[in-house]
């Protein structure tokens, strides 16, 4: 399953990390799309002892305890399964602009080695919608969230109404996220065939955010049939 071989993929890659340098840094995604991804990955014969674990986003103004939490996401389907070195949450909750600095000054103690990118119905990636900042080099920015972005997280029953999904949110930056050393990107679904075709048949722009991962050197993007569709006759 395209979940299971990303997960093997970056299982490998936090492996040679840490046989590297003793110790390895994660950057994962959150979304109906990562549920199979992080499944495995909690599965793998990774020495957890020895991973940092960062993600990408978070809603301003939501309780770690509200279903939709990227916190509470995480927590429940992969940091409590397994015995990580340090997880170190967006918080977008009490004072945002203090837990942007201190996150920032975590995450730019060292690289990240892999990132588990996932791309969004929109072409998003994290929560940089269209037109996504690429001029930016702070690691963590405050965005609006546009219809589209927000009308995903209704549909995947995070949400019950449009007018439910919060305005704003923390982001990692685009410049941040391109920082892994590997980026890996499982998309599946029939509701990602559009901003996949998007994100391959246009040249970089911040239109469709995701256009910016083909510039990274050691990207690997894994698909199903669905999320394909609109592309498997090239």
């Amino acid at each position: 399953m395209l979940g299971e071989r990303a997960a093997s993929l970056a299982a490998t890659k936090l492996t040679e990390a840490i046989l590297e340098k003793g110790e390895a840094r994660l950057l994962v995604s959150t979304g109906s799309s990562q549920f199979e991804t992080l499944a495995a990955l909690a599965e793998s014969s990774v020495d957890w002892s020895c991973v940092e674990i960062f993600h990408l986003d978070e809603y301003i103004g939501l309780d770690q305890t509200h279903p939709a939490s990227f916190r509470k996401y995480l927590y429940e389907r992969f940091i409590n399964r397994i015995p990580a070195k340090g997880f170190y949450p967006v918080d977008g909750s009490g004072d945002v602009a203090a837990h942007i600095a201190q996150l920032s000054l975590e995450i730019l103690k060292k690289p990240i080695d892999v990132g588990l990118i996932g791309i969004g119905e929109n072409g998003h990636i994290a929560f940089n919608d269209p037109p996504a900042d690429f001029e930016t080099h702070e690691p963590y920015i405050v965005v609006e969230l546009d219809e589209r972005c927000k009308l995903q997280q209704v549909n995947e029953g995070w949400f019950p109404s449009l007018e439910a999904v919060p305005r704003t949110a923390i982001s990692m930056s685009v410049h941040q996220i391109m920082k892994c050393r590997i980026i890996i990107s499982a998309v599946p679904h029939l509701v990602k065939s559009e901003a996949i075709a998007m994100t391959m048949l246009n040249d970089l722009t911040n239109l469709v955010p995701a256009t910016m991962l083909k510039q990274h050197p050691d990207w690997h993007l894994f698909l199903d049939d669905h999320s394909a569709a609109k592309i498997v006759k090239l």
